[in-house]
């Protein structure tokens, strides 16, 4: 089957296809189909439904570029699902899930069915759990949501979280006080705080307490009120810590927990609190579990068909009938 798509002479023409129309071979790898243009003139060959879909996709994205939203080549992987989910390309509401970040005049957008699904629950719940592999833009996310009700003075101050384990390697005696100890377990908030805000402005914010960034232990015995709390890597969190960190909730505050289950490395025999807080908190109205998968990943194509292998790879393992592995 055969479908053309004329497009008017416009400034977004060339941002649809891409540098290079690296978005129609991208569009061409995801749908199964062939796409070849001339001018503003576009053709789809394939199958009825992917040809279809192909040309849906590639209006829908041209509507939205003249709208003004800016697109990405991962931008495209999302569309595509909402499309396959039955859902239009309506621009008012692809503007509305934006995320403002304005100390950087710019906007995040969810880029997956499971980042739009996050960011309605942070949005509407004062606790929200978020649970998935690595890439998927759990902290992120949850980062740029504080940030902006920070700006907006929704919340008076951002504490960030996080459990200083060592990921599986010795690190020895560290040199310096205890904040320069522990600040390489906190490396991964500190960079997605930096992307979001420029380095004077959140170093003004830290020093001055509206932005804290401290090791789990440091909430022991605190009530938090009017904050944004982000624990982030809770796999790692024991029963006893998620369950001290999930008292310390105060006052017009929201907390956000995010965590991949598949990279616990607690001491053998203790149990990760994020895998038990499941089991307890599940049902409970306020609170929201979120969960990702692979299709969620938004880093580099090779990281979600890393983490599909590795999946793969387990249910092998788990399954009885499953051969060995040389």
């Amino acid at each position: 089957m055969e479908q053309t798509l004329e497009l008017k002479r416009s400034r977004v023409t060339p941002l649809l296809f891409g540098i290079q129309d690296a978005n129609l071979r991208y569009l061409e790898a995801q749908v199964g189909v062939q796409i070849s243009t001339y001018d503003t003139t576009v053709t789809v060959i394939g199958e009825p439904g992917p040809t279809s879909l192909a040309v849906r996709l590639l209006e829908g994205a041209y509507g939205l570029l003249e709208a003004g939203i800016r697109l990405e080549l991962s931008d495209l992987g999302f569309l595509l699902r909402l499309l396959e989910n039955g859902e239009a390309l309506d621009p008012q509401t692809l503007l509305a899930e934006r995320i403002a970040v304005p100390s950087q005049k710019r906007f995040v957008s969810p880029k997956s069915l499971g980042q739009r699904r996050y960011l309605q629950a942070i949005r509407q719940h004062d606790l929200v759990i978020g649970i998935g592999p690595a890439g998927t833009g759990k902290t992120y996310l949850a980062m740029a949501m504080a940030v902006t009700g920070l700006e907006r003075k929704e919340f008076s101050r951002i504490i960030l979280a996080r459990p200083a384990v060592e990921a599986g390697e010795k690190l020895g005696f560290l040199p310096g006080d205890l904040i320069e100890k522990v600040n390489p377990y906190l490396r991964p908030l500190y960079d997605a705080l930096y992307d979001l805000l420029d380095l004077e402005k959140a170093q003004r914010l830290i020093e001055r307490g509206a932005i804290e960034v401290a090791p789990l232990a440091f909430m022991r015995g605190r009530t938090l009120n009017d904050a944004f709390i982000i624990l982030d890597d809770a796999q790692n969190t024991t029963v006893e810590q998620m369950t001290m960190f999930l008292t310390r909730l105060g006052f017009y505050s929201k907390a956000v927990i995010t965590g991949d289950v598949t990279q616990v490395d607690l001491p053998s025999g203790k149990e990760s609190g994020l895998i038990q807080v499941q089991r307890i908190l599940q049902g409970i109205e306020g609170i929201d579990f979120v969960y990702f998968s692979e299709r969620d990943v938004v880093r580099h194509p090779l990281v979600q068909a890393i983490v599909k292998a590795y999946n793969r790879y387990e249910q092998r393992v788990e399954s009885p009938a499953a051969p060995r592995v040389p």
